[in-house]
């Protein structure tokens, strides 16, 4: 399995909303959070409003007084989007599949891929596994092979299947026609962070 290295982050990072939610929460107002860091009120307002990026000094005096850790406001957040016209490219080795991650590459607990594939598409003549506890693979249209060493599965769209990540498995699509299916993986076989 081929590993895909992170991209940097294009958007300006905002912290504006944890720390006035932050502030909010202790009943401070930016009067009182002024005076306590001897910033100005409009200062305080603006690196709310994320139209001021304060001094690395002054998000620590400022921290220190909302007993926040300075750390936290660089977390990754609890939410991701990403586009599918953003989503990168990648290859788990099969033939004539073009695949998607839709998970943010940091993701450790699970990855969601999309893949179109086309006729005759597959995972390869070989039975493989993945690193993972859980596979769970989704026809959204057209339809799939599931192979195992003893058996085969047709799955069509609509259905799904949930199987061991280890347990050796190959699939190709029989169907003669393009299908897109979608595969979530627990925990995320790899991470592109590690």
């Amino acid at each position: 399995m081929r590993s895909v290295n992170p991209s940097p982050q294009s958007a300006p990072i905002l912290i504006g909303a944890k720390l006035r939610a932050t502030r909010l929460a202790q009943g401070l107002t930016i009067a009182k959070l002024a005076e306590a860091t001897d910033l100005t009120k409009g200062f305080i307002s603006r690196i709310e409003r994320d139209e001021n990026s304060p001094s690395v000094a002054t998000l620590v005096n400022i921290c220190q007084v909302l007993s926040l850790p300075l750390g936290s406001l660089f977390a990754a957040p609890d939410h991701e989007v990403i586009h599918l016209e953003d989503a990168p490219r990648i290859n788990f080795g099969g033939s004539l599949a073009f695949e998607r991650l839709l998970t943010p590459r940091s993701e450790s607990t699970v990855q969601m891929l999309r893949s179109v594939l086309e006729p005759g598409a597959s995972g390869g003549d070989d039975f493989y596994t993945i690193n993972c506890e859980r596979e769970v693979l989704h026809i959204i249209s057209g339809g799939l092979t599931l192979m195992y060493p003893q058996q085969s599965i047709i799955l069509r769209e609509g259905d799904t299947v949930t199987l061991a990540g280890r347990e050796p498995h190959t699939w190709r699509n029989d169907s003669g026609a393009q299908s897109e299916v979608l595969w979530a993986i627990v925990p995320a076989a790899w991470s592109g962070s590690a």
